[in-house]
């Protein structure tokens, strides 16, 4: 996906580095401007956060415009609630596994197998994606302690190379 995508910004490091970060975070093009779901953002601040000249956030949405594709994508985006730091002060469990090939299918399913077996609610299960993030990983949230006991069955799954509980 992100080769295609950036397939059409080759040309402009600056708009590419605007378009990842615009997939990063699930902002979205309408009217013009960016959004973050209904909240329309100043293109001086996105400039100042990503660190790149106000005129480049323009050129980008310009760029996006002249392709149908790119149009298409970049209107559907949509941030995501992450609730990976604030899950300790709801005295939730988060897992953050790093995997060995993070495009290697079932990773996921398994896991998540591994917990429902000790009847534990999953919240959320957040993975970065793989094109776009240089070490992927897997976030589950559960909405209940994570007995010790399963962390070294998440272990000897042969795609995982390290868990994290938190």
């Amino acid at each position: 996906m992100w080769e295609y995508i950036a397939s059409y910004f080759k040309e402009y490091p600056t708009q590419k580095k605007i378009a990842q970060k615009m997939l990063e975070y699930g902002l979205s093009k309408k009217n013009n401007n960016i959004y973050c779901g209904p909240i329309q953002l100043s293109d001086t601040k996105i400039a100042r956060a990503l660190n790149v000249d106000r005129r480049a956030i323009k050129a980008t949405i310009n760029t996006i415009n002249k392709h149908k594709k790119l149009n298409n994508i970049f209107t559907k985006l949509k941030p995501t609630c992450h609730l990976k730091n604030m899950a300790p002060e709801m005295e939730w469990d988060v897992l953050e596994i790093i995997p060995k090939n993070a495009s290697q299918p079932g990773i996921l399913a398994q896991i998540a197998t591994i917990i429902a077996n000790e009847n534990i609610n999953i919240r959320q299960a957040i993975v970065d994606d793989i094109e776009i993030t240089e070490e992927p990983h897997l976030f589950v949230v559960t909405e209940t302690h994570i007995p010790p006991k399963i962390i070294p069955k998440i272990r000897n799954i042969p795609s995982v190379k390290s868990v994290l509980l938190s």
